[in-house]
């Protein structure tokens, strides 16, 4: 198969679990001898209005610096490519990616749908825009990384969603890292939506232990100057390997305040033997495998007509109450049973669930597309095939026309 990725996100270098996810995909999909094409945004150190190289991974890409330039791109490389199937990455908050993507490519489009606030419909969404919606419900197929999400675009899109969680763990033994007796309290891209406010609420109230912040694609200057005004917490670099920052740590904050469609780092750290404390909000109780420690917040359910310097909406941030987030802190840093018990269930539940994962989900479900891409489509019942295929099968029907 002819497979073509269409992202608003960077691939080269990738940021962000979305683009980590996608790549496992394309990876396997590579391996197994099929033709890829990635076209994304470029990320903002680049000067070259576009680029074409080959990443990391050994994917052709073709990164873009501005969104004009890339839909005109990306309607030349589906042209050129002739891919089976155009893959669109929810990461295109005005949607305009999955339109061109659509008009270019009409029944062959299939949406990766990571995080809810790109959706173009439900509660959650930047962006509600009837028409994007309707392209998702005659779309070849949705795919979400996990049944809570699945959940939410079956109510809010009305069309079923096919759950295929990423391969993105790495293969067992997976090390043990947690400790009780050291390392520091853990969150990962400190910044509003992701409950900062709460992670330094609660180094506040533990000025004795460590709290470290590893910044991410939603960190603004004004968060790493809040992080820099508490004595007991450091902003931390970003590293090759999440192990790194999990090795030095002896448990995960996940405070989130927006709706998580998943929350990857959550089973990273379970794997691991970090015990979690999260919030409610969306698929992190999914990620969470009904292990303890899981903390209900107010979610955020306004935003401000404004944007951050990385180009998020400033959002309204209900107040919260701390004290359950302090209890089960204190309990996991004070009493050692508790601390080793939450540890192995963590383990034992990310083990469970990354055990039954297989990286040839996706490609099946691609395998098996062709006919309801036809049937779910308005366009030519033979769009999806690539011109290639349409001469050989234009030959066939020739030859039996012949007999």
């Amino acid at each position: 198969m002819r497979i073509l990725l269409a992202s608003n996100a960077s691939y080269e270098p990738p940021r962000g679990g979305s683009t980590r996810s996608n790549l496992a995909w394309l990876r396997h999909l590579a391996s197994r001898g099929h033709q890829l094409r990635i076209v994304c945004a470029a990320p903002p150190e680049k000067r070259e209005a576009a680029s074409e190289l080959i990443s990391a991974d050994g994917l052709p890409v073709l990164s873009v610096r501005d969104l004009p330039r890339h839909i005109n791109l990306l309607s030349e490389e589906i042209r050129r490519f002739a891919p089976d199937w155009v893959l669109v990455s929810s990461e295109d908050l005005s949607h305009t990616i999955l339109r061109e993507a659509q008009r270019a490519a009409p029944g062959r489009l299939i949406y990766l749908a990571h995080t809810p606030q790109f959706y173009p419909f439900g509660p959650a969404s930047w962006h509600q825009d009837a028409q994007a919606t309707e392209i998702l419900r005659r779309a070849a197929a949705v795919v979400a990384i996990g049944h809570h999400t699945a959940a939410y675009i079956e109510q809010h899109c009305g069309r079923s969603a096919a759950v295929i969680h990423p391969p993105i763990y790495g293969q067992p033994p997976y090390a043990r890292l947690g400790s009780f007796d050291a390392g520091m309290i853990l969150m990962i891209n400190p910044c509003a939506v992701k409950g900062l406010t709460i992670f330094l609420a609660l180094a506040r109230r533990f000025p004795k232990y460590e709290f470290g912040a590893l910044q991410g694609w939603g960190t603004t200057a004004a968060d790493r100057a809040a992080i820099a005004l508490q004595p007991n917490a450091r902003l931390l670099g970003t590293v090759k390997n999440i192990e790194e920052a999990l090795g030095a740590s002896r448990l995960l904050l996940m405070p989130s305040l927006w709706y998580e469609g998943f929350g990857l780092i959550t089973m990273e750290a379970m794997l691991r033997g970090l015990p979690v404390i999260a919030s409610d909000s969306g698929g992190l109780m999914e990620a969470k495998q009904d292990t303890g420690f899981v903390i209900p917040v107010r979610g955020i359910e306004q935003w401000r007509p404004a944007f951050d310097e990385t180009h998020m909406p400033v959002p309204v941030l209900p107040q919260q109450d701390i004290e359950p987030w302090a209890d089960a802190l204190r309990t996991l840093l004070e009493d050692r049973a508790a601390y080793d018990d939450e540890s192995e269930r963590s383990r034992t539940a990310a083990v469970g669930f990354v055990s039954r994962l297989r990286v040839e989900d996706f490609e099946g479900l691609l395998a098996g597309l062709p006919a309801a891409a036809a049937a779910s489509s308005n366009a030519d019942p033979l769009e999806h095939l690539s011109p290639l295929k349409r001469e050989l099968l234009l030959r066939r029907l020739r030859q039996r026309a012949g007999q």
